[in-house]
């Protein structure tokens, strides 16, 4: 087996270069593959249904100031689009639990995460994430936290699985930052790795529109884990950070260009990385409606974009966790049904391959 991880300097070097590389044959690999545990950080389980699992918490919203930029409300219109359209029922929703301070401590210093579940934080440094402290949102962060933990503990056990959040990749190790207060796929990540010598091999796909800067900085020295974002170039943040492989699109891509770049670096990734769990970070504001976005796709070329990723890396027996990223609307209703695009996708994934 091809050792990528050993010299990620060098892989990216190649990357930079157009190296090509021989593609060798994929062996489906057991997501089973290896100890695991068999509990879960969960409030609620629905162990006895083989439907898709959606992980979603009440208690993934807190109070905001009237006419916040953020759409807080968004979260759980997600879960009732889903129940409505009958997408899914009662009995596929798990509710995590709380991420500890032990998990946390995986990315984030001890002095953010005290200053931040304390409340000590500064004003400049409250200016930075966009929001206002309060014990809600320390609340809120740390269940959102825990629901992308718990679908990637899902994920590795069934081979997929989606929460109705998460995706906060702006969130640095000692600082939140657009949104961002705690990095949970960094910290899924790092969980998910393992402790022992045969760790797994961690994929973050980040679709976000937004280059995920604070997950590439964490992992930019961790050869288990490889960053792959595709983002607008001239959008948040203005100074971007190295991922392992960056692709940066101009101002106004329609869902062919979108796709079609998506689609000549996946396969390749997979099949050089071939790693044990694939994150999924599947913003919606590419969208042409988003009000943070740039980009011009359509909630088609989303739900297409979507069914591409979880096809192409389910094809390859690799597991498969999601979280909703970002988007940006006034039209809650709109932008909730637009976050479910992905679970919508995922439904129709798992049911192919039930």
């Amino acid at each position: 087996m091809f050792h990528l991880f050993c010299q990620k300097s060098i892989y990216r070097a190649a990357i930079k270069c157009k190296v090509v590389v021989q593609k060798e044959t994929f062996l489906k690999r057991n997501p089973m593959h290896g100890t695991w545990r068999r509990s879960f950080n969960a409030e609620h389980t629905c162990l006895e249904s083989r439907a898709l699992p959606i992980i979603h918490h009440v208690k993934y919203i807190c109070d905001l100031p009237e006419n916040h930029r953020f759409p807080m409300g968004k979260f759980p219109k997600v879960l009732e689009s889903l129940l409505r359209d009958q997408v899914i029922t009662d009995k596929q929703v798990w509710a995590p639990k709380i991420a500890s301070t032990e998990l946390l401590r995986r990315v984030h210093t001890e002095e953010y995460l005290s200053n931040f579940i304390s409340g000590e934080i500064s004003e400049k440094d409250q200016r930075r994430t966009g929001f206002q402290w309060s014990s809600g949102l320390v609340q809120r962060c740390r269940y959102e936290t825990g629901g992308t933990v718990l679908a990637g503990e899902i994920a590795v056990q069934r081979g997929l699985a989606c929460s109705t959040a998460g995706g906060t990749h702006h969130a640095f190790p000692s600082y939140g930052s657009g949104f961002c207060l705690l990095n949970d796929l960094a910290v899924a990540a790092k969980h998910l790795m393992g402790e022992s010598t045969s760790r797994r091999r961690i994929l973050i796909v980040d679709l976000d529109v937004h280059q995920g800067d604070g997950t590439a900085f964490i992992f930019k020295d961790e050869p288990d884990v490889f960053t792959f974002s595709v983002h607008c170039g001239k959008n948040f943040p203005v100074r971007k950070q190295q991922s392992d492989l960056d692709v940066s699109l101009e101002d106004g891509i329609e869902d062919k260009e979108y796709l079609s770049k998506v689609q000549e670096h996946l396969p390749w990734l997979l099949e050089r990385i071939r790693p044990d769990l694939v994150l999924y970070d599947s913003g919606v504001d590419p969208h042409w409606e988003d009000e943070l976005g740039r980009l011009r796709l359509t909630d088609e070329g989303l739900y297409r974009r979507d069914l591409y990723v979880l096809q192409t890396v389910i094809k390859k027996g690799i597991p498969v966790a999601t979280v909703i990223g970002g988007g940006y609307s006034r039209d809650i209703d709109r932008l909730g049904h637009r976050h479910s695009i992905i679970h919508r996708a995922a439904s129709k994934v798992s049911s192919q391959n039930s």
